[in-house]
């Protein structure tokens, strides 16, 4: 029998918040987040601030974080890339993998993406794989066929005792950054069909996997997306870069 599914609150900074910008924002979020032991709270600041981040959340280890993205090689002549064995040294416990952003801007495919999860693993980070259909998709009726490919691929080159250490956010991609919010109806039938994909999957489990939702999430509208079926938590960006905004928001559903 699963155990309850933890809700997790993510923040993905994208490319804003260099170092000197970190510490101001730890600085006034801090203050006003009270702990949480019944949710996660984890953050993904550009890699060039992850030191900032650690230092400024040092004493405060409910605060976690992780890296937006790693290279699909272990080392090597990459310039720019980052490893995903230098994560850990950083404080950094999470990563991200298949963003919408890097799919389209970084051409990444779901055998990249799949790759990128086994390096977060065999680094010991805990990845989140991010799932989700653009408008076009959406309207032409693909959203299950785009939502089941993608899981599938991602998951291929995983063995069972790494898929079980997964968490899942699905962002609509015609949600991201536009202001338009898929409604808690929208969001409840594609965390459907993500959980219905993981249970057809060979060592996932479906009822005990953290599925978030992602796309233009802001303090107006949280409650009713924590309030929707088989929502477990989201993933934010807009809205996770003002501390007061961002306090706002993991205080939702508690």
């Amino acid at each position: 029998m699963s155990q309850p599914r933890t809700p997790v609150f993510a923040a993905n900074w994208k490319m804003c918040h260099g170092p000197v910008e970190t510490g101001a924002f730890v600085g006034r979020f801090a203050p006003r987040h009270v702990r949480r032991d019944d949710a996660t709270v984890v953050v993904f600041p550009p890699a060039i601030s992850l030191p900032a981040f650690a230092a400024a959340v040092s004493g405060r280890p409910d605060l976690e974080f992780g890296v937006q993205d790693v290279h699909t090689e272990v080392k090597g002549a990459h310039t720019s890339g980052i490893a995903a064995a230098m994560v850990p040294a950083t404080g950094a416990t999470w990563g991200l993998a298949g963003h919408s952003e890097r799919r389209r801007e970084f051409g990444d495919t779901d055998a990249d993406v799949g790759r990128k999860l086994v390096r977060l693993l065999e680094a010991g980070l805990r990845p989140v794989l991010c799932v989700g259909e653009t408008l076009e998709e959406r309207e032409s009726g693909r959203l299950e066929t785009v939502l089941h490919t993608q899981i599938r691929e991602a998951l291929r080159p995983l063995d069972r005792e790494d898929r079980s250490r997964l968490v899942y956010a699905y962002e609509p991609v015609w949600a991201i950054g536009t202001g338009r919010t898929a409604s808690p109806d929208d969001a409840a039938e594609a965390h459907a069909i993500v959980r219905d994909r993981l249970a057809q999957a060979d060592g996932c489990d479906a009822e005990g996997s953290v599925i978030l939702y992602g796309g233009s999430v802001k303090p107006a509208n949280i409650e009713a997306l924590l309030a929707a079926s088989g929502v477990d938590g989201v993933l934010v960006g807009g809205a996770s870069l003002d501390p007061e905004s961002w306090a706002s928001i993991c205080a939702a559903g508690g």
